[in-house]
């Protein structure tokens, strides 16, 4: 089994969590009060990691925020990575995959330079563009199946020829290709309709499953439908409803207590419903 697995099933069946919180962090959407420090971006990453580390099993990184900085967006990437428990997973969302040369650059950059615990990627070019990736057998490889983007319709959610959709096919193909139980695939709360079925197919895969709060993901049904057989074996990932809550703060203590305030509303209903 994969350490890093391990680890996370580990933590929901201590917390009774299932609570990703998705680092998203735009310079222009931060509360004000951040702007003062030499490193806004960074101080937010910590405030919001304060506030929500007694209830999260992981932090999701959209790698996107952080490039399109440069430099800067890089530094604050790794020093926010240094900044998250050891006992949270850490996630990658940076969605790679190319030929198999330039993949195990990818590999080598968010897994041994980085570090991160766990990296998205896209299943597009097929299974040799994904070998690097899942030789890392104590890792964990979230592989894009069945998204909450309205485009899922494009190509995700066309019919086979055998009558399946894609996804499905993509699903099948995870399982096999899984490590380790290193295998995992991402699905949108917002397709809570297929989920059921989604993890009845898939019953050994690790499912993360964004879509919930901004996007209007049922939390409830996302909770029940998408753990495995030991209520396990899935994350949930809130970003902007979580980190950008509404109102003015007086301060970080007042901004991390409002965080801290809806994390514990989010974690309240998982472990109900867990």
């Amino acid at each position: 089994m994969s350490s890093v697995r391990d680890k996370a099933n580990g933590r929901i069946a201590a917390l009774k969590s299932l609570l990703c919180v998705g680092l998203d962090s735009d310079p222009e959407k931060i509360p004000s009060l951040f702007l003062k420090y030499e490193s806004p971006v960074l101080e937010f990453n910590r405030a919001v990691i304060r506030a929500t580390s007694d209830v999260a099993i992981a932090y999701k990184l959209n790698t996107a925020f952080y490039e399109a900085r440069g430099i800067a967006g890089f530094c604050d990437m790794e020093k926010t990575l240094s900044s998250i428990p050891d006992a949270c997973m850490t996630i990658a969302d940076a969605k790679r995959a190319d030929i198999g040369n330039t993949s195990t650059m990818y590999a080598r950059a968010f897994f041994d330079h980085w570090s991160f615990d766990a990296l998205t990627v896209a299943p597009y070019m097929g299974f040799d563009s994904l070998e690097p990736f899942f030789a890392y057998e104590e890792k964990l490889l979230f592989v894009l199946c069945l998204t909450s983007n309205k485009g899922s319709l494009d190509f995700e959610e066309q019919l086979m020829e055998d009558g399946r959709p894609l996804y499905r096919s993509v699903l099948g193909k995870v399982a096999s290709w899984s490590r380790n139980n290193n295998g995992g695939i991402v699905v949108g709360a917002t397709k809570s309709g297929l989920l059921a079925d989604i993890r009845r197919e898939a019953p050994g895969l690790f499912l993360l499953i964004p879509g919930v709060g901004a996007q209007g993901g049922s939390l409830e049904d996302t909770v029940r439908l998408g753990v495995d057989a030991n209520r396990q074996s899935a994350l949930i990932n809130v970003s902007r409803s979580l980190i950008y809550p509404a109102g003015t703060f007086s301060g970080i203590d007042d901004y991390e207590q409002a965080v801290a305030a809806e994390a514990k509303k989010i974690y309240n209903v998982m472990k109900d419903n867990i």
